[in-house]
This record gives structure tokens, C-alpha cells and sequence, in this order.
């Protein structure tokens, strides 16, 4: 596979970036996604699933995960660090994911991901990211507005055309804080719109 563009940068800050992951916590980050989040064991999907931090809380919770990643780095730790029978790890990246095929979902999330696709591929994105989800499914997202960290690939994103772009494809807005603070220290310049949208049943 040739080098997805949104993970220009993060080779070379991988310690960094393991370092900064595992000193978040889910819950706290994840705050206004949590009463969302299945209770009975369920198909989810972590896309830009990085070094697995969440893709192994889910999993401790007894869901079964597909954790995409695109990076071999982040794949590597997240194998070792991570290792659950729940958690399947598959390298592919958005907008079309192609190797999930026909998966069907419980519940996706996409937490860092959203800024390293361009606007155009967004729009392929939310379809692709509907058509494997089940209906009343969960789509977690959050939106990520400062400069560039250790990923340097990043557009500017918007929560009112990310809404536009879920209703399009039949997402409906359950979840919509603005502006939380990055828990990463040192990123007082940076700050986060957290989003989830329910496909409508049909």
C-alpha cells in the first residue's frame, strides 16, 4: 500500500505520540460519546485506531472491535501493547475503506481523524462510513481546530458542513459540543467540536 497522505508526519514522533496517547484518559476524552456506546457486546469500529488505546477499552468491555489503522508504527505498538482476541487489526484508511467490504456496525468512531482528509474526501467518507453502519447506529467524530501537530497533513474542518454532510447520507445529530480544550499538554492552542450522529432507520 502506498503512503496514505494523513499520516505524513507521525513516523517520526512515534514515541511522542504513544507517550501522549496513553497519558489521555478514555473516558475523559470520550465524555460526550459515552452514554452512546453500546452496553451489550457489539460491532464496532475504531477508524484511525492509532496505537489502540481505545479499540482495547472497548474490547475490555466485551465488544468485538476492527481497528483501522494505516500506519505500520501505530499498528506495531498497538499489537503489543494491546493484545485481545476482540480486536481485529486491519491496515486501510478512509474515505473508502475498501477491505471492510459489506461490515456492518454498531457503533464507529473516528477520534483524530477527521482533519487529515481533505473536504472533498469527506464527503466520500460520511457515505462509505453510513453504508457500514446498522440502523440506529452510532458515528463518534471529533473535529479538530489549531496548527498542525505530529501529523502534518491537515485541512481545517467545520462542524455545521460535517452536519450538512452526516444528513446527506441519513445521519442524524445526537451529540454537539464545541470547543473542549485539548487534554494534551502544551496544546493550549488547540481545541476540539465532538459530534455523533444515529443512522436512521429505514
Amino acid at each position: 500500500m502506498s503512503r496514505v497522505e494523513g499520516t505524513k508526519g507521525y513516523k517520526q514522533v512515534v514515541e511522542r505520540f504513544v507517550a501522549a496517547t496513553e497519558s489521555i484518559n478514555f473516558n475523559k476524552l470520550h465524555q460526550p460519546y459515552l452514554t452512546h456506546i453500546p452496553k451489550a457486546p457489539s460491532h464496532i469500529l475504531d477508524i484511525g485506531a492509532g496505537i489502540g488505546r481505545d479499540a482495547a477499552v472497548l474490547a475490555s468491555l466485551g465488544h468485538q472491535l476492527v481497528a483501522v489503522e494505516p500506519l505500520y508504527e501505530f499498528r506495531k505498538v498497538g499489537l503489543e501493547r494491546y493484545v485481545s482476541p476482540r480486536i481485529r487489526w486491519v491496515q486501510d484508511f478512509l474515505p473508502r475503506l475498501e477491505t471492510l467490504g459489506m461490515s456492518q456496525f454498531d457503533f464507529v468512531l473516528a477520534s483524530g481523524v477527521w482533519h487529515h482528509i481533505s473536504p472533498d474526501e469527506r464527503e466520500i467518507a460520511m457515505q462509505r462510513i453510513a453504508h457500514l453502519m446498522r440502523p440506529n447506529a452510532i458515528f463518534a467524530v471529533s473535529l479538530r481546530h489549531g496548527p498542525a501537530g505530529g501529523g502534518t497533513h491537515i485541512f481545517p474542518t467545520d462542524h455545521k458542513q460535517t452536519i450538512y454532510t452526516a444528513a446527506m447520507h441519513g445521519l442524524e445529530l445526537v451529540v454537539c459540543e464545541k470547543k473542549l480544550p485539548s487534554l494534551m499538554p502544551g496544546k493550549d492552542d488547540v481545541f476540539w467540536d465532538k459530534l455523533a450522529f444515529k443512522l436512521r432507520a429505514a
